[in-house]
């Protein structure tokens, strides 16, 4: 919302919802905001924080939208039209009594502990919608993003931002691209070979738009200097991610994951690695710290040489949340677009299989790929602990969760 004063327009920090909720609390009309009389003292529900029963009539202690704690009320459950929030109190409910080994069916009462645990699942669902609507409200690209936590009380990460291309580090440049290509049609007609070609390389995909280049060699796609539209062939990467995703936290002690809403044909492209890009020393300083954190960010630009690493740690994307599996669904592909310079890839994820919607998506920490050629075996370990990858003395032994038949019991 934005206060107009002789052409001069104010950004406002706090929401619609917000700020019709301090009209209400102050007991202003606003017409801007759509408070009137009529609706003036209109509530709503925020949350439900208790229940009771009493001679067979329902009582829930509502929590109002925009007023304290202490202005909650007990409500009969005919009072209240909030059918989405009642079944959600009551899932809430039935899945912490049988994780108590109680009786299903609500007690009468319930005990402090219950209603405070329901209070708290209240609080953490809202602050991951907010969170879920501000990663959607940041990502460029067209698969939507959605957050669930039916595994415990952890809320949204505090030292998390969302971005969706490479946040370049102190005295770091990206050059870019200085030609295009001129084909008419650069999947069936490619002028000197297209944008590949031109870098001596091969066309990387299929007519729809599935990689078919074996794992380790590079990928040119056309870039902004090229005559071809969006819609070309050779433009994949670069549209971005195009499948819903989840992020969900796991039952099995691996933190938060990242699963597929959607089916995710063989070779089809998921999504970029994107983080920080910074230098391989600053990596090993940041590395130390996340050594005793346990975490595992640090994915090493080291197509060519060893020089540059990806830091997902604060600034990533959604790729930030995915784990590891020794048995993978997703390959690592190095990516040029519109920088050239072999030192700093681009990092896109490609199915190895088709994948099932609802499916988790990992990749392998510590991939090793065959080495066909001289190509490919410029991608062994690329995404290394603390940015060492060629110091295994130096690495903490991480346990693996994977769970998979072929899992190596440690990370690294």
């Amino acid at each position: 919302m934005a206060e107009n004063l002789k052409g001069c327009s104010v950004c406002c920090k706090s929401s619609w919802n917000q700020l019709q909720d301090l009209c209400r609390l102050a007991k202003l009309s606003c017409p801007a905001l759509g408070i009137s009389k009529r609706n003036l003292y209109d509530f709503e529900v925020e949350y439900l924080c208790d229940y009771k029963k009493i001679r067979e009539q329902e009582y829930y202690l509502v929590k109002w939208r925009g007023y304290p704690d202490s202005e909650s009320t007990w409500e009969p459950r005919q009072n209240l039209k909030c059918v989405r929030i009642l079944k959600q109190f009551h899932k809430d409910l039935e899945k912490e009594l049988l994780r108590r080994h109680h009786r299903l069916k609500p007690p009468r009462h319930l005990d402090p502990s219950l209603a405070n645990y329901l209070v708290q699942k209240a609080k953490q669902r809202r602050a991951l919608q907010r969170w879920e609507q501000e990663l959607n409200a940041k990502r460029s690209h067209l698969g939507r993003i959605t957050v669930e936590n039916e595994v415990d009380l952890d809320g949204p990460p505090r030292a998390f931002v969302y971005i969706n291309e490479y946040r370049v580090g102190e005295g770091i440049t990206l050059n870019q691209v200085a030609v295009g290509c001129e084909c008419q049609d650069c999947l069936w007609a490619p002028a000197g070979g297209c944008c590949p070609g031109a870098s001596l390389h091969k066309f990387a995909y299929n007519d729809q738009g599935q990689v078919r280049l074996r794992a380790g060699l590079p990928i040119y796609e056309c870039n902004s200097r090229c005559r071809c539209g969006y819609d070309c062939p050779n433009r994949v990467v670069q549209k971005g991610i195009r499948y819903d995703l989840c992020i969900f936290r796991t039952d099995d002690g691996r933190g938060w994951g990242v699963r597929t809403l959607e089916k995710i044909r063989k070779n089809s492209f998921v999504m970029e690695y994107v983080g920080e890009i910074i230098t391989s020393e600053e990596a090993e300083r940041r590395g130390q710290i996340y050594d005793r954190q346990g975490a595992t960010y640090l994915f090493d630009l080291d197509y060519v040489e060893d020089v540059y690493t990806v830091d997902a740690a604060y600034y990533g994307n959604i790729s930030h949340f995915v784990n590891h599996s020794c048995d993978p669904n997703l390959q690592v592909y190095n990516v040029f677009i519109d920088n050239l310079d072999e030192r700093l890839p681009r990092i896109a994820f490609f199915a190895t299989r088709t994948i099932r919607a609802g499916e988790e998506l990992t990749f392998d920490y510590n991939m090793q790929v065959d080495p066909v050629d001289m190509e490919s075996t410029r991608m062994d370990s690329n995404f290394g602990l603390a940015g060492l990858p060629g110091s295994p003395k130096k690495r903490v032994r991480i346990e693996c969760k994977c769970g998979t038949e072929s899992c190596r019991k440690y990370l690294f």
